[in-house]
């Protein structure tokens, strides 16, 4: 069986529900033949690390398709509107509300064209003020992402293959939360792990009957013992 380029998610999908990734998956990314897209709704640090501690080379969606990043050709794009995205948060700490990572807010410290709120905050001012500044509201299951709309993981696939010089088609994706339905659309071969939520799940060509990194080998695991 030929293997496909692969774009996977990380929290949820790499990871177990403590956010530690299982260094199971370590070799499995190392050793795919093909590129590897590490498409995930954290700020770029995070998946550029990843990568560098991984061993493979830099190819990553960050920020829900807000910035992508191809090592290969040294390209760094980014998408969305910052400047709506920074008047929300004015607005809504003018409020009296905060975003719920404490002081130094890890969460957000080196994210650019989003901002991640803690899933304990109330939904429904976030919902409000991110409809007065045009901006969308995603749950990933681990923060409420205000971002862009228009601006997601399959554009930042898209970014990613021109540089590439695949198409989305070719990939197989591998994922857990509705922020990964939008690379499931337009990639050739979707699995949704076990713990993914329902929007995932049905946008999905199968769902995995593993949950979190076991799901993730489960649905690689063809071409591995290919």
């Amino acid at each position: 069986m030929e293997t496909p380029p692969l774009v996977v998610d990380v929290d949820g999908t790499l990871t177990g529900p403590d956010q530690a990734v299982d260094p199971r998956v370590f070799d499995v990314l190392r050793e795919w033949p093909e590129p590897v897209v590490v498409a995930t709704g954290k700020a770029m640090p995070f998946p550029i690390a990843l990568c560098q501690f991984v061993g493979i080379e830099p190819c990553v969606v960050a920020e829900n398709g807000g910035v992508a990043f191809v090592g290969h050709t040294d390209e760094l794009v980014f998408g969305g509107d910052p400047e709506a995205v920074e008047a929300f948060v004015e607005e809504y700490r003018d409020r009296g509300y905060d975003l719920g990572w404490g002081g130094v807010d890890l969460a957000n410290r080196w994210r650019e064209t989003e901002v991640a709120i803690a899933l304990d905050r109330d939904r429904e001012p976030i919902d409000e003020l991110a409809a007065r500044h045009d901006l969308v509201v995603l749950d990933t299951g681990f923060a409420y992402h205000v971002k862009s709309p228009g601006v997601d993981k399959g554009t930042g696939l898209e970014l990613v293959c021109d540089e590439l010089d695949r198409e989305p088609g070719e990939f197989l994706a591998v994922g857990d939360s509705e922020n990964d339905v939008p690379t499931f659309e337009i990639a050739g071969e979707s699995v949704a792990v076990a713990n993914a939520d329902d929007r995932a799940r049905r946008a999905a060509d199968r769902v995995a009957d593993a949950e979190y990194e076991d799901g993730f080998l489960e649905a690689v695991g063809s071409y591995l013992s290919g």
